[in-house]
């Protein structure tokens, strides 16, 4: 893809993005060791003047206790940025991020949650923690370096995971000069990989590749004129006009709410909702179930379709959706509200309540990738537990179907998966659940598998298409 496509590409998306007021923006950073990501998310918060004066004489004085820098590029005195959001111990006196380090901050233009993640082969499982609920991924490649294993190994993670934007930082550009053929050299290097895996086709996400300097601030906050053949926008300025996923899919996604809570107070309010006004006899037969709108929308008497273990899809009506005390006619993803059905069905925890006639019955079959995050490896035939949304249940692992090559970005053959393994696998469910395509629905295709031994978390999974049921493959749980 060419220098011109790439540029026109970026201005058209921040120009035609659904940019809303106050929005909530999510992004990670991820990348290979030594790369700068800590280095990055604090110059985003010292430029940004997210930095309480307090914490950042703090940080000065035990960067010059250190030793660090001396003077910076505007002559004042240089800070190890780091340390603003490398907070363990370990991680202060290794240099190194072993832990997602999640800030906030805001501008005039959007408010920003972000995760700072390891750039370890061994922290890999928190780049898929930070990813996963992420707008936007920064991954940063070390100019001197290129693309690395890691590097294809975090944009294979983010294929997977389905991140609605990639931005390639190109970190260190300063120590190379400023040099345009070493980052044309890389920018090639990434669209080759993007064009491999599928992104920014299919829905998949966007790539855009910019050259920083996180140390110095070149093209972080503002576009920097050491720079001068770079014609697309800086980093913050990409990350205040992107549009947020929920903006791009909610219009695409079909309602899906599992529901966490049975809201059934029969009277029993608490005293000072009484004192506040509240009639106790208009809430004596009051049934809700509460919960997050995962997917989609759902407005007063809307068809829903709920979906239990074991039973039959049932449908009703939505008659009432409370909020925070209120009523409303609508309500859309995220948001977290109590709806009322016309019917009394036996709703309970782990049900889930979609739009009529869009989700298929529930399936006791579990086809999926899995990115393994345990040192214990996957084997045929082990037994573990499966968490969809608000439901736990057992499950049986049938086969391992191969794993991924990084190198090629093919599907090997392999009947086990070990620390950091990208894989597909299929699995027996104790019970059914209403599993859907990843591809297409990102929350509701995703899920944990868990020890069922120690609780710890051993992959994080998405749901692949569904081939059918075998009969004659099916183990006892």
């Amino acid at each position: 893809m060419s220098t011109e496509i790439d540029t026109a590409r970026a201005a058209t998306l921040l120009d035609d993005a659904p940019l809303k007021d106050a929005t909530l923006f999510r992004f990670a950073t991820a990348g290979s060791v030594d790369d700068g990501k800590s280095t990055l998310v604090g110059r985003l918060l010292h430029d940004s003047k997210a930095i309480l004066a307090d914490q950042l004489d703090a940080v000065a004085r035990t960067s010059a206790d250190r030793g660090f820098g001396g003077s910076g590029a505007t002559g004042t005195q240089a800070i190890d940025l780091a340390l603003l959001t490398d907070g363990l111990r370990a991680e202060r006196e290794q240099g190194i991020t072993i832990d997602v380090a999640y800030r906030y901050f805001a501008t005039d233009r959007r408010s920003f949650i972000l995760a700072d993640c390891p750039g370890h082969v061994q922290y890999t499982k928190n780049t898929v923690t930070g990813a996963s609920t992420a707008d936007a991924v920064i991954v940063l490649i070390d100019a001197r370096k290129g693309v690395l294993e890691q590097t294809r190994r975090h944009l294979s993670v983010l294929q997977l995971l389905r991140v609605a934007h990639v931005i390639v930082a190109v970190n260190k550009i300063d120590l190379v000069d400023f040099s345009e053929s070493v980052f044309r050299e890389i920018e090639a290097d990434v669209q080759q990989v993007g064009r491999e895996l599928g992104l920014g086709s299919d829905g998949i996400a966007d790539l855009l590749v910019i050259p920083v300097s996180a140390l110095d601030g070149d093209n972080v906050v503002d576009r920097s004129e050491r720079t001068p053949w770079y014609e697309g926008p800086a980093l913050l300025e990409t990350l205040e006009s992107l549009p947020a996923a929920d903006e791009l899919e909610s219009h695409l996604e079909s309602f899906r709410f599992p529901v966490q809570l049975v809201i059934r107070p029969q009277g029993a309010l608490a005293p000072d909702a009484i004192e506040g006004g509240l009639d106790v006899e208009a809430y004596r037969d009051y049934r809700a179930y509460a919960g997050q709108i995962t997917e989609g929308s759902v407005k007063l008497g809307d068809k829903v379709t709920v979906l239990t273990p074991g039973q039959g899809p049932r449908t009703t009506t939505v008659t009432g959706i409370d909020f925070a005390g209120a009523e409303l006619i609508e309500a859309a993803a995220p948001q977290s509200v109590s709806i009322r059905l016309a019917d009394e069905f036996d709703v309970a925890r782990g049900d889930t309540i979609a739009a009529a006639g869009t989700i298929r019955e529930s399936s006791a079959d579990l086809y999926a990738a899995l990115c393994w995050l345990s040192p214990k490896p996957l084997r045929e035939g082990a037994k573990v537990l499966v968490k969809h949304g608000t439901r736990t249940v057992q499950a049986l692992v049938r086969n391992v179907s191969g794993k991924l090559d990084l190198a090629t970005f093919k599907l090997e053959g392999a009947s086990s998966l070990e620390l950091n393994d990208i894989g597909h696998a299929q699995l027996r469910l104790a019970a059914p659940l209403p599993l859907e395509n990843y591809l297409h629905h990102r929350r509701t295709g995703a899920f944990l598998v868990i020890d069922p031994i120690d609780g710890n978390t051993l992959a994080a999974g998405l749901v692949n298409d569904h081939p059918g049921d075998h009969e004659d493959e099916r183990y006892s749980i």
